[in-house]
């Protein structure tokens, strides 16, 4: 199951650089992951300062 990222995004973009897929980028008003390149590594949830990234 694909991670997500919900509305207590702040966009600082942190969890971005850390996806070693490329499946983080920033959508219309947060960032967004793209649930069919997510390989479930938690890598993101990791960095994310405000923990908004859980799994789906």
């Amino acid at each position: 199951m694909a991670y997500v990222i919900s509305d207590s995004c702040v966009s600082c973009g942190s969890c971005e650089s850390e996806c070693p897929v490329g499946a983080i980028s920033q959508g219309d008003t947060q960032y967004v992951i793209d649930a069919n390149a997510c390989i479930d590594c938690g890598t993101c949830a990791g960095t994310c300062p405000t923990g908004a990234i859980n799994e789906g």
